[in-house]
């Protein structure tokens, strides 16, 4: 029979003060809703509906390229049976499992979720996932009926001074349905409470009304089941999520001096015997090699490092470096930087959209822009592709072991061919030929004595 999740992420999120919708932040470099999908990814589910209301053009934009992904607006947020019932009607769900979570519950592992779908086919018709929090505060409390089954949901603003004292399992907001029973019977939920809401977890006694099974799946670890409603429980669930990815990465042998000063996003893949310096950052879809040295305070996004390079002080944005590449300290990659083997990018030097390569070597203080570079160059310091002429970005090309002496200025369109000199301080804006050297620059000129003939005249008034 068909599964599918549908993850409700239509709130408000007003406890985070901003202006984006709540869903819409992101933990580790990757929005809360895209963890909610992911996680049912993994569980092995291909239909997914999220709601959305609040921020919904952000959200859906978020969402463009995920596969099997659909989304249905709720144009009045009335509670979440209001929102499981649009998503059933638009999606028109009509058998097998619905499962149902908030797109707010990062922390919620796929393995978890399996666990709920395999509990739900046992035969009841609503299984509710719980979970037994450290403090119960703010959560519905779970009753159960002597046949073990789940006999209410009763939310904590309504629960007695001793249900609070002696109900301890709590309802976790993640729940799975027979489809065809929930489309039955969604519609006799009312709103008759303080928030006139329809509420999902009142399903429970409609089902049980209509003689129908509630059963249950227990999750030893709470903390999957933590929501983020405030920047807080966002930084709360980012630290508990560092730590998983961290500690998965190390059981694979990547060494951390110090795990809690390392940041690493889901979709990151380090090889074994590479070195995490501190103050780490690793987002998107960017994949380490081995036997590499990360760092320190370094961020690199979707970027891919081979095997072998040490990367220090360093910001790359949707760069490549092959294999035995030296970069930084402070050195930016931006889009398209592309450094064959071997090659170097030193301290305060920028490139963008430039190849560089094998064994070249850009050392420090300078800026490559729109460049194709062959091997075993080097760049003198304070050298600089203009590249830029107001309107166009236009094209650098240089050949394989030329020579560019420091602060040199090459003004694009320009090529210089292999195995070329340029003179220091030049600034070339014609084609060199291969093997040539190319120099352009005043005469020096030198007045003798001048310096204190100066002095002396100031010295009078003069």
């Amino acid at each position: 029979m068909p599964i599918t999740a549908v993850i409700l992420a239509a709130g408000e999120g007003t406890r985070m003060k901003s202006h984006h919708p709540k869903v819409a932040h992101t933990l580790l470099g990757l929005p809360l809703v895209l963890w909610s999908v992911r996680a049912v990814q993994k569980a092995g589910v291909r239909c997914i509906v999220v709601v959305v209301g609040n921020g919904s053009d952000e959200i859906r934009s978020l969402l463009a390229h995920e596969q099997g992904v659909k989304c249905v607006q709720q144009s009045e947020r009335k509670g979440t049976g209001h929102a499981v019932k649009i998503a059933l009607e638009q999606a028109q769900i009509r058998e097998g499992t619905v499962l149902v979570l908030p797109g707010d519950s990062p922390l919620l592992r796929p393995e978890t979720l399996c666990a709920l779908i395999e509990g739900a086919s046992s035969g009841a018709q609503e299984t509710v996932l719980t979970m037994v929090p450290p403090d119960a505060s703010g959560y519905g409390r779970v009753i159960f009926g002597d046949n073990g089954c789940v006999q209410a949901i009763v939310e904590d603003r309504d629960c007695t001074t001793e249900q609070r004292k002696s109900l301890h399992e709590c309802n976790s907001s993640v729940y799975a349905f027979d489809a065809a029973a929930l489309r039955a019977h969604i519609g006799e939920l009312d709103c008759d409470n303080v928030q006139h809401e329809y509420y999902l977890t009142d399903m429970v006694s409609i089902f049980l009304r209509h003689g129908l099974a509630v059963s249950s799946v227990h999750c030893d670890d709470y903390a999957e089941l933590l929501g983020v409603n405030s920047r807080k429980q966002l930084a709360e669930a980012s630290r508990i999520m560092q730590r998983r990815i961290n500690e998965k990465l190390m059981s694979e042998g990547v060494t951390m001096l110090d795990p809690g000063l390392v940041w690493v996003g889901p979709d990151v893949s380090v090889g074994c015997d590479t070195t995490l310096l501190p103050l780490t950052m690793l987002w998107g879809d960017t994949h380490i090699g081995e036997g590499c040295m990360i760092g320190p305070n370094t961020r690199l996004t979707d970027t891919r490092i081979g095997n072998g390079c040490t990367v220090d002080e360093t910001v790359a944005i949707k760069a490549v470096l092959e294999n035995d590449v030296n970069c930084g300290p402070r050195a930016y990659l931006r889009p398209g930087a592309h450094l064959l083997d071997g090659s170097k990018a030193g301290t305060h030097v920028e490139i963008k959209n430039s190849t560089i390569g094998k064994g070249s070597k850009v050392p420090h203080l300078s800026y490559i822009g729109d460049t194709t570079m062959g091997s075993g160059v080097n760049i003198g310091a304070g050298s600089i592709t203009c590249n830029y002429d107001g309107v166009h970005k236009n094209k650098t090309v240089i050949g394989d072991d030329v020579f560019i002496g420091s602060d040199t200025m090459m003004v694009a369109p320009v090529t210089i061919g292999d195995g070329a000199i340029v003179g220091a301080s030049s600034c070339i804006t014609r084609d060199v030929p291969a093997d040539a050297l190319a120099l352009e620059r005043s005469e020096e000129k030198i007045v003798e004595g001048y310096a204190s003939a100066r002095m002396t005249r100031l010295k009078k008034g003069e």
